[in-house]
């Protein structure tokens, strides 16, 4: 029989993929990971990973104790949370990964409320290119922008948010006030950098004009709309962000409205856990503001 422990360091390894970063969060070092997970591959007669690139990738052996390793968790999560009682339910750690806009605009306006709810939670708030993937367990949950198709996730639907194309008065003065999408052709256009782009739903440009391209790009959408505010040129923005600037004006909102969808996902056994059950319904109240 391996020893139980050992599924720890299995489970860090392999959401790292890399040893010394998993060092790390266990506040382990990197030669008694390395022994352990020898110790792990002896007990079960199976190579759980191999190596490339610098990095450990899951054989299908490890894939499938992965599955089970994180159900054993999630189980054992859960057991401490109904046996410690309510006063120690509501506390650690939540890593919730979002879009920069949203976490800065919607969420953050209202994270010092939910620190006085819920002092004992740390919770947080990953904004880097792209989402990180509660399936892999690179978070505990995840607010993205379209449904994921795979993976054993529970998916709750948020709600729409809209998104208007945006200028300054300086600009609008400077190079007049187009009225209909084709005069955009004519104009300086602010957008995200195409091959930067890590959800087709925030390629917008098509959608107003067919063959639309951005003059002046950004892989992050508050830099974008620092340039709008600043005169750089017209660029789509969601409205929470844009209606909410006062330096800002919306353009053509008979002609051009173009609406997105926000999915809260996170991994089906971890929505027992109390912690991620408070995260989520605070989330869902931070949504409903999107209507204000």
């Amino acid at each position: 029989m391996f020893d139980w422990d050992d599924l720890r360091i299995f489970l860090a390894v392999a959401r790292a993929r890399k040893v010394a970063p998993a060092a790390r969060a266990l506040g382990i070092d990197a030669t008694t990971i390395a022994r352990r997970l020898a110790r792990l591959e002896k007990a079960l007669a199976a190579d759980l990973f191999e190596m490339g690139a610098g990095e450990r990738t899951l054989t299908a052996q490890g894939q499938a104790l992965l599955r089970h390793a994180e159900s054993a968790e999630s189980a054992a999560l859960a057991a401490m949370e109904e046996v410690q009682g309510q006063e120690h339910r509501l506390s650690g750690q939540v890593r919730l990964s979002v879009a920069e806009g949203f976490g800065a605009w919607v969420l953050a306006p209202g994270i010092g409320d939910f620190n006085r709810r819920h002092p004992g939670i740390r919770l947080d708030l990953i904004t880097a290119s792209g989402f990180l993937n509660p399936s892999n367990r690179e978070a505990d949950m995840a607010v993205m922008l379209t449904r994921p198709q795979r993976g054993r996730l529970r998916v709750r639907r948020l709600g729409d948010y809209r998104l208007h194309l945006y200028a300054s008065p300086a600009y609008l003065d400077r190079v007049g006030r187009p009225d209909r999408p084709a005069d955009l052709r004519d104009c300086t256009l602010v957008g995200y950098v195409p091959e930067f782009i890590f959800s087709p739903e925030l390629d917008y440009l098509d959608e107003v004009e067919a063959g639309l391209e951005a003059h002046l790009r950004s892989t992050s959408i508050l830099i974008q709309q620092r340039m709008i505010a600043q005169g750089a040129g017209i660029g789509v923005l969601p409205d929470f962000i844009g209606r909410r600037d006062p330096g800002l004006m919306p353009l053509m909102t008979d002609r051009v409205e173009i609406v997105r969808s926000f999915w809260l996902v996170m991994q089906d056994d971890m929505r027992r856990l109390a912690r991620i059950g408070a995260v989520a319904d605070w989330i869902y109240e931070r949504v409903q503001t999107l209507a204000v």
